[in-house]
């Protein structure tokens, strides 16, 4: 499947945010661990979220997933080994937070995934769990996936490198209310993707489970969770995701215009709402009124480059550099080594995606540059990668002409994305 995509002239239009993946991932593991039936409600239901929920299936979990609701028979922490391996293809979520979380079974776990999650890091998390009383070995490669484990687990102080993915911290917390004993977390290195981590521990409590947050004796973050707090059922609404939403606020930025999105949650522990910060920065303007919120700008306003860390919130930064590659000064990103090993090497993607449409673009190994520069159709490969196709679709809203091949890989994230911007390109085409 391959869309192209035409020029069009300034937008305005109103959609409803699509439900966060993040917090549909989390919900749905932890719901399998409480103790009796959960109600999960407006799921996000995509490529990543169904392997999850598939791999909760094969671990004894009953689910009975349908349009409106997910109702999630738990298990009070006691999962079933698995028959077969569990291949998890391109879930990147899916396979970290269910690493730990499978010492919870009454026998060994093989988890597998594609050939692109076979070069994805794992080994700071087996290295934690393993130091702590683990029994997890490499089937293949050392330091990634497939894994196969077992063993029980492990209480007591952890220490975990933060550096590469806060999903290895996320995984630990998850499954440690059904330790023996209270766990504590700490985290060395410069923690990326922080806000993750605060969802977790959102949706933890949410369930009943009880995180302190404290400092170590050498300044680092310590999460301390208790084992007299287990996950008790609930019904848990999943809120907006400001990852997904964030295309729609970029492509009111790029082609000029308002977008309006609602069913945002404004206090949400979602690190990806920086993009309203950032592209205000740039020249927009938003208003909110409750979970209505708005982006608009007038087609004769400049937008200009920023300077940005942008470590915490690492999903949005391929939307970031295509509002960049339009504005009238550079734009320089920081923080970013970790997305050299997402989906895709994002940070090499952003750079031959621009370049393929004239864009100017200097990487580095934490750092990404976009100058100003004459832009032009041209054909973008994603790669599989979800983001790379949606964030070059938003520019092609402005150059016109370019083409995404395997445009079907954004059912990962967002199924309806292209239904959605079909509608708003034809509105402003037609306008």
């Amino acid at each position: 499947m391959q869309m192209t995509i035409g020029r069009c002239g300034p937008v305005s239009f109103t959609v409803a945010a699509p439900p966060s993946k993040s917090y549909t991932h989390r919900a749905l593991i932890i719901a399998a661990l409480a103790d009796g039936e959960s109600e999960i409600i407006g799921q996000l239901d995509a490529d990543d979220t169904r392997m999850t929920a598939r791999a909760l299936m094969q671990l004894g979990v009953r689910l009975d997933w349908s349009r409106e609701n997910i109702r999630v028979q738990g298990r009070g922490g006691r999962l079933n080994a698995p028959s077969q391996e569990i291949n998890i293809q391109d879930s990147g979520t899916s396979m970290r937070l269910l690493t730990a979380v499978s010492l919870l079974a009454d026998g060994p776990v093989i988890l597998t995934g594609s050939a692109r999650m076979q070069q994805r890091p794992l080994g700071p998390l087996i290295d934690t769990l393993n130091a702590a009383g683990g029994k997890i070995s490499y089937l293949k490669t050392p330091g990634y996936p497939p894994v196969h484990i077992d063993g029980v687990f492990p209480a007591g102080q952890m220490r975990i490198d933060g550096s590469i993915s806060s999903q290895f911290i996320s995984s630990l917390l998850i499954a440690a209310p059904y330790a023996d004993h209270d766990v504590s977390v700490h985290l060395t290195g410069d923690p990326v993707s922080l806000p993750y981590i605060l969802m977790t521990i959102d949706s933890m409590e949410a369930f009943g489970a009880e995180v302190l947050v404290s400092t170590g004796d050498q300044g680092e973050p310590v999460f301390i969770v208790s084992s007299r707090k287990r996950y008790t059922p609930r019904t848990y609404v999943i809120e907006g995701d400001f990852s997904s939403s964030s295309y729609w606020f970029a492509l009111a930025a790029i082609c000029g215009g308002s977008a309006t999105v609602t069913g945002l949650n404004p206090h949400s522990a979602q690190g990806d709402r920086r993009i309203l910060e950032i592209l205000e920065m740039m020249g927009c303007i938003i208003t909110q009124d409750q979970d209505v919120i708005t982006l608009t700008r007038s087609p004769d306003t400049c937008l200009t480059g920023v300077t940005i860390d942008m470590g915490d919130c690492p999903d949005i930064v391929q939307t970031v550099c295509m509002v960049a590659a339009i504005s009238s000064t550079p734009t320089t990103i920081t923080g970013v080594h970790h997305l050299r090993m997402k989906e895709s090497d994002r940070i090499a993607a952003i750079a031959k995606g621009l370049a393929m449409l004239g864009g100017r673009v200097k990487t580095e190994e934490d750092a990404i540059t976009i100058y100003p520069a004459p832009l032009y159709g041209g054909t973008i490969h994603p790669e599989n990668d979800h983001r790379t196709a949606m964030s070059f679709a938003l520019l092609g809203c402005f150059i016109g002409d370019v083409t995404i091949l395997d445009a079907g890989c954004v059912t990962k994230s967002y199924p309806g994305f292209w239904e959605e911007l079909r509608r708003i390109w034809q509105n402003a085409v037609l306008s």
